[in-house]
C-alpha cells in the first residue's frame, strides 16, 4: 500500500512522492518529478519532469509547474497562478533556454499571479493575487501589481510588519531588522 494518495482520476508517473502527499483528480505528475511529504496537489494540475517540490507545499487547482522550477518547503501556490520557463517562446522551437525559477521556503504566491522564468521568490515573501513578477522578490517582501513592486514587509506568520525600516515587530512577537537599502525599494 502506498504512503501517499493519488485520486483514481489523476495520473502520477513519478515514484518519488513523499508520505502523506495527496494528488487530486485530473492532475498529471510526470515520471521525473520529485514531490516531498505532506503536500497537497489540487485538481487540474500538471507537474513536469524536472520539477522539485519540497515538504508541506500546497499547490491549489489549475497550476502547471514546468521544468526548471524548484519549490522549497511550506510554500503556498494560489489557484491558477502561472510559472513560465522561456523568455522567447515559439511554437516547435526546441532550442529554447530553460530558465531556473526558485520559490523559497514559506513563501506565498496569490491566485492568478504570473512568475516570469528565472526569478527567485524570497523566503516568507508574499506575492499578491494577479501580480506579474518580473524581478527577484527579497525575503519577507510583500509585492503586488503589474509589474509587482515591494509595498511592505511581512513576518513569517504572514502579518504585515509594523514599520518599513529599521527594527520592526509583529503582533506574533517576532522582531526583524530591515536594512535601509531594502526600505528604499518601497513605493
Amino acid at each position: 500500500m502506498s504512503e501517499h494518495f493519488v485520486h483514481e482520476r489523476a495520473w502520477c508517473e513519478s515514484s518519488n512522492v513523499g508520505k502523506h502527499t495527496r494528488i487530486w483528480a485530473f492532475t498529471h505528475v510526470m515520471k521525473g518529478a520529485k514531490i516531498g511529504s505532506g503536500c497537497n496537489i489540487g485538481e487540474h494540475c500538471f507537474i513536469e519532469n524536472e520539477v522539485i517540490i519540497g515538504n508541506d507545499v500546497t499547490v491549489k487547482n489549475g497550476i502547471s509547474v514546468w521544468d526548471g522550477v524548484t519549490i522549497e518547503d511550506r510554500v503556498f501556490l494560489g489557484p491558477d497562478m502561472v510559472f513560465t520557463n522561456d523568455l522567447k517562446p515559439r511554437s516547435k522551437a526546441h532550442d529554447y533556454v530553460q530558465l531556473k525559477t526558485v520559490v523559497k521556503e514559506g513563501s506565498t504566491i496569490g491566485a492568478n499571479a504570473t512568475i516570469i522564468g528565472g526569478i527567485t521568490i524570497g523566503r516568507y515573501s508574499m506575492v499578491g493575487a494577479g501580480s506579474v513578477i518580473t524581478k527577484n522578490v527579497p525575503d519577507h517582501a510583500l509585492v503586488y501589481g503589474n509589474p509587482a513592486k515591494i509595498r511592505a514587509w511581512v513576518c513569517e506568520c504572514g502579518e504585515k510588519l509594523d514599520s518599513a525600516c529599521g527594527r520592526s515587530g509583529c503582533a506574533c512577537g517576532k522582531v526583524y531588522m530591515i536594512e535601509e537599502k531594502k526600505c528604499e525599494r518601497i513605493i
